[in-house]
């Protein structure tokens, strides 16, 4: 099983930000250059399997079910693909000064001949991940790269 892990500190409130990211099919709007498309397949309230389509860089169109939901705390989008399964867990803390730490887990369990392929999957994982994390932190607070919490800044 491949994780990879890294967080990032956001100047907005919780709130602002988990709405930010369980609408997927806002993606586009904000981050343009990974995900060109999205549309929203299920109706109601977001919430423990909602369903969405996404155009992810490097992977194609997938359909994303969201999972773990629970309201500012957390949320893991979860790709169903044929190759892997696995998925993109959101951890969000709250810390009280108007900004939210998010903790990406991004996990890829690679299927069949697949496994193969899980050092190039985890790379295009990887940098789309960097990549989603940037256009958020630029959409949200304005900043031009990822914030680093204090804990884990050089």
């Amino acid at each position: 099983m491949a994780v990879y892990r890294i967080s990032q500190v956001i100047r907005r409130p919780v709130d602002v930000v988990f709405k930010t990211v369980i609408h997927i099919e806002q993606f586009p709007d904000w981050n343009p250059g990974r995900n060109p498309s999205a549309r929203r397949l299920s109706g109601g309230e977001i919430a423990n399997g909602a369903l969405f389509e996404l155009e992810i860089k490097g992977f194609g169109t997938v359909q994303q079910e969201l999972q773990e939901f629970e309201i500012n705390k957390s949320v893991r989008v979860v790709p169903h693909i044929k190759p892997f399964h696995g998925g993109h867990r959101f951890l969000f803390t709250d810390l009280r000064d108007g900004t939210t730490r998010i903790d990406h887990d991004i996990e890829m369990i690679p299927n069949g001949w697949f496994r193969l392929m899980l050092p190039v999957m985890m790379l295009t994982g990887i940098s789309n991940l960097r990549a989603t994390m940037r256009a958020l932190q630029r959409h949200l607070d304005g900043s031009r790269d990822i914030v680093a919490p204090d804990s884990e800044r050089r």
